[in-house]
């Protein structure tokens, strides 16, 4: 079954990313999972809303450029080659893959999203300071 996802075009700049956020949180909406890949002056943010339709409307009025896409969502089983096996299906049929990402649903019950940070360090620091959990790569992996 196809799943409708939202892309948004957003300044590479701070704050970009959270102005999105905001705007989602005022209407209520979550984000299942999304992707973000950046350029030197914009990144795509990619959405998987449950509300599609209002997130694009409210998006869109606050000034945002949205585009909606199909995709499609499949498991993969978690063990060497799981991934292989559903892109030797792909493969078989002649179906090339333009872009992927995944969200796991849970790391003991939790999920957990992965950032690349320009400064990993501080931002621990900044995250201890909160109270914020971090995730270990033996938590991670375990």
């Amino acid at each position: 079954m196809l799943i409708r996802q939202l892309s948004l075009f957003v300044e590479n700049r701070p704050g970009a990313l959270n102005a999105v956020c905001q705007v989602l949180k005022k209407n209520g909406l979550n984000i299942r999972t999304l992707s973000l890949a950046d350029t030197r002056e914009f990144g795509i943010l990619r959405l998987l809303i449950k509300d599609y339709r209002k997130a694009e409307q409210v998006l869109t009025k606050a000034g945002f450029t949205v585009r909606e896409t199909d995709v499609l969502a499949l498991p993969v089983r978690d063990v060497p080659g799981g991934l292989a096996e559903l892109l030797d299906v792909f493969d078989a049929a002649g179906i090339d893959v333009a872009y992927m990402y995944a969200f796991p649903f849970g790391c003991r019950g939790q999920a957990v999203m992965v950032f690349r940070l320009e400064q990993p360090e501080l931002a621990e620091k900044a995250l201890q300071a909160a109270g914020v959990p971090v995730v270990s790569d033996a938590d991670l992996f375990d």
